[in-house]
């Protein structure tokens, strides 16, 4: 269910262990790289973190090639970008990392091709799932319902217009949701006599606007290739100017519940004013505006923990934000989709372990813990935080104390930062942070000195 980066890539698993795998999307899927209504994301900044490289690399072999080749922006951390955290600049050391930062239409449009290339997975668009088939000890299928037809040469969001029609079966012997964090599975599935997945919430409220602009001589007039503003609970505004695929640049702001960034031009451009330095706002007024201003709201993160044990019907998984949805502002999504995809491959070949539906949900959900650790662990702490997913757990005060001190030593020191930019881009665990050379800096290193203003230029120039 659902025909986005986790669906397609679940289906690239899964026709390794099927007759027929079948992707059921509610939009019209395009033939080329294009934002969908379906992903209302789409239009806003997305980055494949290093984990998610890896990921897709293993899942489809020499994918990143393909992603350069395409003209993806890559960009080294903290190298290439000028960034602000926790009231300190960050030196513009060599890289120890790099994020890829093109459109999230180009990304799912590469996937799409390689994925639906082999004749085991077929797709049925325009289509929305409106119900389960079975019962509480096995799902065996889901109702269908085609969308209006819409116009053939309409809108470009890609989707039909209202819905129509009885609903007709799909029989299946694994159904995995991957519709998105506003599933309904949790309906369906009490209406078969299951049990809906426990959900834990945290949400602060963050809203942002996007706009596409074209640089003034088409850069950022300097050697770095992205600007990035990161919001924490002493200063809660955040922004960013990231590269895309054609060599324009998506601007963003994010601002919390009750001081959302607005979607008109002159409001736009003046909350760029907000974050703690002029730079940014300065580069929008010497810019070209090429889009209107989009917002987005729904930022919360929520996990629906599948992964526990309850009433639920074997042949059934979820995955992708139908599972664990993150603040969008950390970068996660698309990086653990992939993730998630090796994750369940992983289970189902694991020859040690009978592939129980419980056995290969928890492998998936335990893909997903470290972003969330680390996207609900950062938001927990901010000012106006909501959700049941608030209360701090038994090591989360000297582990907090700890990473305090991380994040202190993070913008200046080399070996702190590389090991924290190792752990928050998903290619190493936690307990790298907790490694000999990186603890003895931490506790006994003084907090090293970064630069005063914005460095527009890497360092050794």
């Amino acid at each position: 269910m659902g025909g986005s980066l986790a669906g397609l890539l679940a289906a690239h698993v899964l026709a390794g262990h099927a007759d027929t795998v079948t992707v059921v999307e509610r939009d019209r899927l395009f033939s080329g790289p294009k934002a969908r209504a379906g992903v209302p994301q789409s239009r806003h900044p997305h980055v494949l973190l290093e984990g998610g490289q890896l990921a897709l690399d293993a899942l489809l072999p020499g994918f990143m090639a393909g992603l350069r080749a395409s003209g993806a922006p890559c960009v080294g951390l903290p190298s290439d970008m000028v960034q602000w955290q926790s009231g300190r600049w960050f030196r513009r050391t060599p890289a120890t990392t790099h994020i890829y930062t093109g459109s999230r239409a180009q990304l799912e449009h590469l996937v799409r091709e390689r994925v639906l290339a082999n004749p085991v997975i077929s797709v049925v668009e325009s289509t929305e799932v409106v119900g389960l088939l079975g019962d509480s000890s096995r799902v065996r299928g889901v109702l269908l319902r085609e969308r209006g037809s819409g116009s053939d040469s309409g809108a470009d969001d890609g989707a039909g217009s209202g819905s129509g029609g009885e609903p007709r079966p799909l029989e299946a012997d694994v159904v995995v949701d991957a519709s998105g964090h506003s599933s309904r599975v949790a309906q369906w599935l009490t209406a078969i006599g299951a049990e809906p997945a426990a959900e834990e919430t945290i949400d602060t409220g963050l809203a942002y606007a996007s706009r596409i602009y074209r640089g003034h001589g088409g850069s950022l007039g300097t050697d770095a290739l992205a600007y990035y503003v990161i919001p924490n609970p002493r200063q809660v505004h955040g922004g960013g100017v990231i590269p895309l695929e054609d060599g324009t640049y998506l601007v963003t702001f994010s601002g919390l519940r009750g001081d959302e960034p607005p979607t008109d031009e002159a409001g736009f451009t003046a909350y760029a004013k907000r974050l703690p330095h002029p730079f940014v706002h300065q580069w929008l007024l010497e810019s070209e505006p090429l889009s209107p201003v989009w917002g987005f709201r729904k930022t919360a993160n929520l996990r629906r923990r599948y992964d526990r044990p309850g009433r639920r019907p074997a042949g059934f998984l979820a995955t992708g934000d139908a599972l664990c949805t993150f603040n969008p502002v950390y970068g996660q999504g698309m990086s653990v989709a992939a993730m998630s995809a090796v994750a369940l491959r992983d289970a189902l070949a694991d020859p040690r372990r009978t592939p129980t539906t419980l056995r290969v949900q928890q492998a998936v959900c335990r893909a997903s813990r470290q972003a969330w650790d680390i996207s609900a662990g950062a938001d927990r702490h901010m000012p106006g935080a909501t959700g049941n997913a608030l209360a701090a757990g038994a090591l989360d005060r000297p582990v907090g104390w700890y990473l305090e001190r991380v994040q202190e030593r993070y913008a200046g020191d080399p070996v702190v930062g590389s090991a924290f930019r190792s752990v928050l881009t998903l290619r190493s665990p936690l307990t790298a942070l907790f490694a000999p050379e990186v603890a003895r800096a931490v506790l006994f290193g003084a907090v090293p000195e970064t630069p005063q203003e914005p460095p527009m230029d890497r360092e050794g120039r």
